[in-house]
């Protein structure tokens, strides 16, 4: 059945969510492996607890195509972050974790509210630090009728022990492939080893769904309607152009074009802009030029990289 989520058995699903919310005991949902009991309420780098944290949902229509189609993707922003970026245009929620608990059931019916609104997906806005509750509400959402595709939306700062225990329940991953030098991604987003663990992430998560699958004519599966253009299944990559270089581009494209596949469909963007904290740092404190951002994509194709996304 799709989406994919639909082929798990009760038993399945409510033993993937046992393990995951064990870990959360001793806390290594992300690679920072805090070792805080969140169960009971410890707080590590995330400063989350046991239940989830939200900010909004609505649709959005400013995501790719293939994710908005007719009636918007819809988008569920999660409170907090695994990363600390100094430029984050989001911060408001990713740092100063503006948004509020709530109960399982009320995620479930947010999911199913967007679902009824007419979205083509459950778009999971930095879900990392809260896969165990978005697993408990999704359990809750499937008993309400939940069947629309997750979409995952992370940073790429992901453990792959926890993307397994994702295999079978998310068909479109959306990770953005931020940095590809250790000296930088802790500068700027106190990530240690950001470039390794984002490799080895991205890695898992084509391997369990593979290039982007678009639907070229209007489909129906099992009962779900899907739109000509909309995505069904897939990898979707994003990378955020910083001023000077400083994303290291030229490696994660290579990456991309030798580890992963020259058929991933990338989205190169240009909507930096020096957000938060980036003023405290004169190499991030403008935004990219014309002609950084026509060197990137250059870039992207010497290595082979023929998917690149246009709005």
């Amino acid at each position: 059945m799709y989406p994919s989520y639909l082929n798990f058995s009760k038993k399945e699903l409510k033993n993937r969510i046992e393990r995951l919310f064990k870990i959360l005991e001793n806390c290594e949902i992300c690679p920072r492996k805090c070792h805080v009991n969140r169960m009971k309420r410890e707080k590590g780098f995330c400063q989350l607890g046991y239940l989830p944290m939200v900010s909004a949902f609505h649709p959005h229509f400013g995501e790719e195509a293939p994710l908005v189609g007719k009636n918007g993707s819809g988008t569920i922003f999660f409170t907090s972050c695994n990363l600390a970026c100094v430029y984050c245009q989001n911060y408001e929620i990713s740092q100063l974790r503006m948004g509020r608990e709530i109960s399982f059931e009320e995620l479930a019916k947010m999911m199913i509210k967007l679902q009824n609104l007419g979205c083509h997906n459950i778009n999971l806005v930095t879900p990392t630090p809260q896969v165990p509750q978005i697993l408990k509400s999704l359990s809750m959402a499937i008993e309400m009728g939940l069947k629309i595709p997750l979409v995952y939306n992370t940073n790429s700062y992901d453990s792959v022990e926890i993307l397994k225990l994702l295999d079978g329940i998310v068909d479109i991953y959306l990770p953005d492939l931020k940095y590809s030098d250790e000296k930088i991604a802790r500068k700027y987003s106190l990530a240690p080893n950001y470039f390794e663990i984002m490799k080895k992430a991205i890695k898992e998560m084509h391997r369990q769904v593979g290039d982007l699958k678009i639907a070229d004519c209007r489909l129906k599966i099992d009962d779900l309607e899907i739109p000509e253009g909309v995505a069904i299944r897939g990898v979707i990559v994003r990378h955020l152009i910083l001023p000077n270089g400083l994303a290291g581009s030229e490696k994660i494209f290579e990456f991309l074009a030798k580890e992963i596949s020259k058929n991933t469909f990338l989205n190169i963007m240009d909507q930096y802009w020096p957000a938060y904290k980036a003023f405290q740092f004169p190499e991030l404190s403008r935004k990219i030029t014309k002609k950084e951002y026509q060197e990137t994509i250059n870039l992207a194709k010497q290595f082979g990289l023929k998917r690149l996304y246009r709005e």
